[in-house]
């Protein structure tokens, strides 16, 4: 589905327009978050329209249904049974993943919060349907090897153009354990003038301060002199530290596709491994080398529950059990007395 289609246009029915509204300006909810919430509310108004119509809950005609007309009685008129069709639809002819139904869970809890605070509905019917259980997996990783052959292949064989700036950004991901979000968004000023903070805007607009170590300082200050010194920068993006090649504020997909392309070439194409599991690196190198709190990570990685950070703390358990198998006696067995 098109989300830029429907974005600014008559595509989207008035009840997602003015929540739309309301997670930017209210809530300042960023970008990115609120076009998956309009995604996800976009395809749950279709499966209704389409069950209502008896049309096909599948293919091109239900990519194409129209909800523009989709208004304020028709809301009022949905039950939490319907709440409930939706995601066992999700499950069973989607076959959406527990963790992507329990993100469409998200987006309903969200805009029922809305309609019960702009008193359109009397109740959340969203609130109290329990999220899909989701099974624990340790998150991937880079070794510190690892970590180190990206960097060194990024600094020797990138792009000349792009060389400062993309080692810059890698080294920001594997040490600070920012999101690709709060990196995009990262201006000039938030620098500080000696280079050893960095003010980020996390999830729910809230800012944290990230401290610079020795590494992170050189890189920026490299990448710093190629920045301040290019001439053609876009007046809308006059501020933003990372600039894309066309001299506007660098995009997500942009990085993705560099941070793929740098793992590429140095060899760990083959890993699985995404922007996000750099920053799953940084909080495991910091965490298992660095002995730093859990409280501490906490806060480096602008957690707002303890328990989200608790999971790298499993990943060191999984390190030590792998050292302990490792041990050259392990494998040591008693000699037994010869019999008699």
């Amino acid at each position: 589905m098109n989300y830029a289609k429907q974005a600014g246009s008559a595509d989207l029915c008035q009840p997602l327009r003015d929540f739309s509204r309301y997670l930017t300006v209210t809530q300042g909810r960023q970008h990115g978050t609120v076009e998956q919430y309009l995604i996800d509310l976009t395809l749950f108004f279709r499966f209704l329209l389409a069950r209502k119509n008896n049309l096909p809950l599948s293919g091109e005609d239900f990519d194409n249904i129209d909800i523009s007309a989709v208004d304020y009685d028709f809301v009022k008129a949905i039950t939490r049974g319907d709440l409930l069709d939706y995601l066992y639809f999700t499950a069973v002819e989607r076959s959406n993943s527990a963790r992507t139904r329990a993100r469409k869970l998200t987006s309903l809890r969200s805009f029922y919060r809305y309609l019960t605070r702009e008193k359109i509905v009397p109740e959340n019917i969203a609130k109290d349907i329990d999220s899909p259980k989701q099974r624990q997996t340790l998150p991937r990783y880079l070794t510190l090897e690892e970590s180190e052959r990206l960097l060194d292949t990024t600094a020797e064989h990138a792009p000349e153009k792009t060389r400062e700036r993309d080692y810059a950004i890698l080294t920001l991901f594997l040490n600070c354990g920012m999101r690709l979000s709060e990196l995009v968004g990262l201006n000039l000023s938030d620098i500080s003038p000696d280079l050893r903070s960095l003010r980020v805007r996390g999830k729910g607009a809230k800012e944290r301060i990230v401290y610079l170590n020795d590494a992170c300082r050189e890189a920026l200050e490299a990448y710093l002199q190629v920045r301040r010194a290019n001439p053609n920068v876009k007046p809308d993006s006059a501020d933003a530290l990372f600039l894309s090649s066309r001299n506007k504020r660098i995009s997500r997909k942009t990085v993705q596709w560099m941070v793929y392309k740098r793992l590429a070439e140095a060899g760990l194409e083959n890993k699985n491994l995404s922007v996000h599991k750099l920053r799953h690196t940084a909080a495991t190198l910091m965490y298992q080398t660095g002995q730093v709190d859990i409280r501490v990570l906490k806060d480096i990685l602008g957690h707002e529950q303890l328990s989200t950070t608790q999971i790298y703390t499993h990943v060191a358990d999984s390190a030590m059990k792998r050292a302990v198998e490792t041990n050259p006696l392990g494998k040591k067995r008693a000699k037994t007395k010869p019999e008699e």
